[in-house]
């Protein structure tokens, strides 16, 4: 279609514009964890038992605040763009496993699976040319 052919010549613009609004979303949904506290730290990371791991679960839930939130930042400024998508790929299937475990299924899981197949599909899309790790 012509009327749209010319867009392909914009998708660093695009780019940004996937990070920017994931990442205020992420950072929208990670401040409320972290300043949840040790207590809401130790519910979060209570989700890896559906993993098998059943130690540290304060630990857990603040590295998964901290990944929401400064994860979120760092997607916005596309710095350290990689390492950032790949946790929170991890964080993700770690959200849809739960809703999975709790008896949430699919409708549950639907908003983290498809975050976590955007997040993997950006890892190896890159940050685009308006980032800090512009390639």
């Amino acid at each position: 279609m012509a009327l749209l052919g010319n867009l392909g010549n914009y998708k660093n613009f695009g780019l940004l514009i996937i990070r920017v609004g994931l990442g205020i979303m992420f950072i929208y949904h990670g401040y409320p964890k972290l300043m949840g506290g040790p207590a809401g730290w130790e519910h979060l990371g209570g989700s890896m038992k559906y993993v098998g791991i059943h130690f540290l679960p304060t630990v857990w839930g603040l590295l998964a605040a901290v990944t929401e939130l400064l994860g979120g930042f760092l997607l916005i400024i596309g710095l350290a763009f990689r390492p950032v998508c790949i946790l929170l790929v991890i964080n993700l299937i770690i959200a849809a496993l739960v809703h999975f475990k709790t008896g949430g299924g699919i409708e549950e899981a639907a908003h983290a699976i498809e975050d976590a197949i955007t997040f993997a599909g950006l890892i190896f899309i890159g940050p685009g040319r308006y980032s800090v790790d512009k390639k």
